[in-house]
């Protein structure tokens, strides 16, 4: 979803963007000759699997750290900036206010281990021209997403749950790449940035919101609490990501979650709304 997106931010300018089956990021030869040639290495790729992760953490580990410090050596060694785009899970989800960006790291799953580890990777490698973007709760037009399940899940259930008790901020993918690139053009200072929508909600108020958007009864979700729902990896309680970088650097951050999903709906990225 990102990756797309970031392609139409940077619309205009010389951007190269190979997928995943074009360059292994754990191949540093590759990385490094991909690298060349570039002044900006924006690092959208992921092992995103987060409850695979738990019982395949070497798998994550590669793509997740190995892959962020092959891409921030090359960067080093091309004299180019680098924006490694990270997570909420490398906290513990434990807080109960909004996550300052130098709050220390305390990542409580597998998945969350190896993107800390990535971020320490890059902050080592190229501390100076490194960009931390950590952000959370993404959906956009372009991949399954938690907003596009609830639909799927619109069309073949009458009445389903969601929980009530994660709390975090709805971030539209267009709104990040767009965030990411005003970020590169004012040439801020290097260093950690919260790329999360403002304001928060929680998964359930979130769902309610889509099927809102869409003209579909918001009543026919039912709230109900993390123990309903039992997977390998913890989520999150609390992944509400704080902006005071951003404001420190002189811009704004990502506009509220209502907002930006009201824009996302009428730009039509859940197709078209159920009028009547």
């Amino acid at each position: 979803m990102l990756g797309y997106d970031l392609r139409t931010a940077l619309a205009g300018r010389n951007v190269s963007a190979p997928a995943r089956s074009e360059l292994d990021l754990t191949d540093s030869t590759a990385v490094s000759e991909a690298v060349a040639a570039h002044d900006v290495v924006i690092n959208a790729a992921a092992y995103t699997a987060v409850d695979d992760a738990e019982t395949d953490e070497a798998a994550a580990f590669a793509v997740n750290a190995i892959g962020a410090r092959n891409l921030a050596r090359a960067s080093a060694m091309n004299g180019v900036r680098m924006v490694q785009v990270s997570t909420d899970y490398v906290f513990d989800g434990r807080a109960v206010t909004p996550y300052a960006e130098s709050a220390p790291r305390g990542a409580v799953s597998a998945y969350g281990r190896t993107k800390a580890a990535g971020e320490e990777f890059v902050l080592q490698e190229l501390p100076e021209s490194s960009y931390i973007v950590r952000t959370a709760w993404l959906y956009g037009a372009n991949g399954k997403n938690f907003a596009s399940t609830m639909l799927e899940l619109a069309a073949v259930r009458e009445t389903w749950s969601v929980v009530d008790d994660q709390r975090g901020q709805p971030t539209w993918t267009a709104d990040l790449a767009d965030a990411v690139v005003q970020l590169l053009d004012a040439g801020a200072p290097a260093g950690i940035y919260h790329g999360t929508s403002s304001g928060e909600t929680t998964w359930f108020g979130f769902a309610r919101a889509v099927l809102e958007n869409m003209g579909l009864d918001p009543e026919r979700i039912v709230a109900t609490d993390s123990s309903a729902f039992v997977r390998p990896a913890p989520r999150p309680a609390y992944s509400v990501l704080g902006h005071d970088a951003w404001r420190t650097a002189g811009l704004n951050p990502i506009r509220d979650w209502r907002a930006a999903l009201d824009a996302a709906t009428e730009h039509g990225i859940f197709g078209r709304a159920t009028v009547g």
